[in-house]
């Protein structure tokens, strides 16, 4: 056993990572339908080869006319007109109104020939066959016009764009049916440790069950990545040497990550591959690790579950996301609060400090105790304190990165 010669910034440690990651449209693009489009990355940018809508609409419940035709109307000057037929939707009027004619008209029916307004049912009245015009309407007055959503040859959607649900609609109103996505990143998960018993196992005597594989899991699905865990992998050379030769994009080992007895990973990395950072100045996550194995990121997280999960929101999760052509920043909501007491840290390394919000004041809650992952539940968000600062007083304006919506 020994302790950490030195440790690399945090600022070190992502300049790194940055000149290591390969640029997105190095995963390859598969087509996915509309209804698995939500949330995926768009690999290359979907224009409209129609128009929509491809024909003049009507925008109102009403009735189709020639606009001059209602100058002058009004509640107490109601013109009259001839109701020559009947517009729905997708079934248009089959005739051409004239002066002195209109045609009763439902929201999204097509526009009878000779007609260039819509009166609104409300400004109206009907007497049989005759419709009194009580309202002015200029020509293309409650009309859509065509190509007024989209028009032909338009750049609807750029490439790297995070589909929202919005967005497939808009695909799917200019028929398109499937869509090129960047395929999401697969992750594989070790969990390593002689103490484990498999999540969701009640504790027993001196060994704990898993936490860091579920949270894992859900920040990967969270980053857009696919998550591949399999057994519990025994603090074993010949083990972690057969789990770290997985074929999958990114490999996460959490547990065996720092200089004790049994630290295994650090060494076989070296050994197969690159380990480029081993023990980063920030608190907690000081053992955690990163480099190389056949061109695939491997990254050493701690196995304290405070300290896995800061390790991996740092770097493994920035790294997930880019591959995935998605945002490399914090997918945090951020927002500013009042601190209500001071926040200690230390000159010389990072800190992530977990917090709880109340109004407009936030309360530090710890920023040690990084095998106290409860600390994070209880908590709404975290402060990332830089290496030059020696904390902030109460009464002080902070960034806190909200867990929440």
């Amino acid at each position: 056993m020994r302790g950490f010669s030195e440790r690399a910034t945090v600022e070190q440690t992502v300049a790194w990572l940055e000149s290591v990651l390969p640029p997105f449209e190095s995963l390859p693009v598969e087509e996915v339908s509309l209804l698995d489009g939500a949330t995926r990355i768009l690999a290359h940018e979907v224009k409209s080869l129609v128009n929509v809508p491809a024909f003049t609409r009507s925008m109102m419940d009403g009735y189709a006319l020639l606009g001059e035709q209602s100058y002058g109307a009004s509640n107490y000057n109601p013109l009259p007109l001839q109701i020559i037929g009947t517009c729905f939707p997708g079934r248009p009027f089959d005739g051409h109104v004239l002066p002195g004619q209109a045609v009763r008209i439902m929201t999204g029916a097509p526009l009878p020939d000779g007609a260039d307004a819509v009166l609104p049912v409300e400004n109206s009245s009907t007497q049989g066959q005759t419709l009194l015009v009580m309202g002015e309407v200029t020509a293309g007055k409650h009309i859509g016009q065509i190509g007024e959503d989209v028009s032909a040859g338009e750049v609807i959607l750029p490439a790297r764009r995070q589909l929202r649900p919005q967005d497939i609609g808009v695909v799917a109103s200019i028929g398109v049916g499937r869509l090129p996505v960047i395929r999401r990143p697969r992750v594989r998960i070790i969990i390593t440790g002689n103490e484990l018993l498999p999540a969701g196992t009640p504790p027993e005597g001196c060994r704990i069950a898993d936490a860091n594989g579920p949270m894992l899991q859900g920040l990967v699905r969270r980053d857009g990545g696919i998550a591949i865990t399999r057994d519990i992998v025994p603090d074993c050379p010949d083990a972690l040497r057969a789990a770290l030769a997985d074929e999958a994009d990114v490999i996460l080992v959490s547990g065996g990550s720092s200089v004790g007895q049994e630290d295994y990973v650090p060494k076989l990395l070296s050994e197969a591959g690159e380990l480029a950072i081993h023990g980063v100045a920030m608190r907690p996550s000081s053992p955690a690790g990163m480099g190389r194995l056949n061109n695939r990121l491997v990254f050493l997280l701690p196995g304290n579950p405070v300290s896995c999960l800061c390790a991996y929101d740092f770097f493994a999760g920035r790294a997930i996301r880019a591959l995935g052509g998605r945002s490399q920043d914090w997918p945090y909501r951020r927002q500013k609060y009042r601190l209500s007491r001071k926040l200690v840290s230390t000159v010389g390394r990072v800190d992530y400090a977990r917090v709880r919000v109340s109004g407009v004041e936030a309360e530090p809650l710890a920023i040690s105790g990084a095998s106290v992952l409860s600390s994070t539940t209880r908590a709404d968000g975290f402060v990332i304190v830089p290496a030059d600062c020696e904390g902030y007083p109460e009464g002080d304006e902070i960034e806190v990165f909200l867990y929440g919506d």
